[in-house]
């Protein structure tokens, strides 16, 4: 249920400035259209789905949170001279291993859809996974006298599952649509292009394009992006232009109250004071 939570948070945070905001997953898990039939955006909810509960298992050891498992194990890697390993590590290894028999269960049962999408599913779950094994990085906190940092304790951490997703939004761009089709003796899925080649451990993949997103259309999973806020000055995927598809947006002003002028007071606390500003929003007509 953690897993899900934090999947749905961060993946609406990642696209929040592009057509498709990821507000499909508010009515999971029954899914829109445009999820259910092996679109773009469904490639990265499953991959990021998947990460995010081995992501919240390994952390969950670590924490002592899960009596059944502990901190991860230390790298047999030597130590550099001026650090020692600790044992603070999230544990990797049975976040993997729990997390991809629940999140691959699912799609190896004939109510998961057809066998092309449950093998697309079954790929993006890989790819998500491989993001999260590639995010454990080394971690280390300091020890000495006045901060001198004569000893360093070091474990082997996993980045947040926001870093995470940034990493998937990139293979989502470069996804690689693919289709079902007899390859020698058994169906598999290959790329749809003429170039015939097997498809990549690490890339993202589709079955179907998604809608352009721009209008509402419940029968497509399109909320359209009506009232959605865009940005004046940016050239990007959240400009106006693109954002609202060319029908122009609307513009209004909002007064924010906000903290200002803080001060710190020893010892120990910060004191601050109100102030108030009015900033200009644009809207998708």
């Amino acid at each position: 249920v953690y897993a899900a939570k934090e999947t749905k948070g961060v993946c609406q945070k990642t696209f929040s400035d592009m057509r498709w905001n990821c507000s499909s997953i508010e009515y999971a898990p029954s899914f829109t259209p445009d999820l259910i039939k092996g679109t773009r955006g469904s490639a990265f909810v499953y991959a990021l789905a998947a990460a995010a509960v081995s992501h919240s298992i390994a952390r969950a050891c670590a924490s002592g949170e899960l009596p059944i498992c502990s901190c991860g194990s230390a790298p047999s890697e030597v130590p550099g001279p001026d650090f020692r390993w600790g044992g603070r590590g999230d544990n990797l290894h049975y976040g993997l291993q729990m997390g991809s028999a629940f999140a691959d269960g699912a799609m190896k049962s004939s109510k998961a859809g057809g066998q092309a999408t449950r093998l697309m599913n079954l790929h993006n779950n890989a790819v998500g996974r491989q993001v999260l094994i590639d995010s454990l990085e080394t971690k280390c906190k300091c020890h000495g006298v006045s901060g001198s940092c004569s000893v360093k304790t070091c474990w082997k951490g996993l980045q947040d599952l926001s870093e995470i997703a940034t990493d998937l939004k990139s293979k989502y761009l470069a996804a690689t649509k693919v289709t079902y089709r007899h390859m020698g003796t058994r169906k598999q899925l290959v790329p749809k292009e003429l170039d015939i080649r097997p498809v990549r451990d690490v890339e993202l993949i589709y079955l179907v394009s998604s809608p352009d997103y721009c209008t509402k259309n419940p029968k497509l999973g399109s909320l359209g992006t009506q009232d959605r806020q865009c940005n004046k000055t940016s050239v990007g995927s959240d400009s106006c232009n693109l954002m609202c598809c060319g029908r122009g947006y609307n513009a209004y002003t909002e007064t924010i109250v906000e903290r200002c002028q803080c001060k710190y007071y020893w010892c120990c606390y910060v004191m601050c004071k109100k102030c108030q500003r009015t900033v200009e929003r644009y809207v998708c007509k």
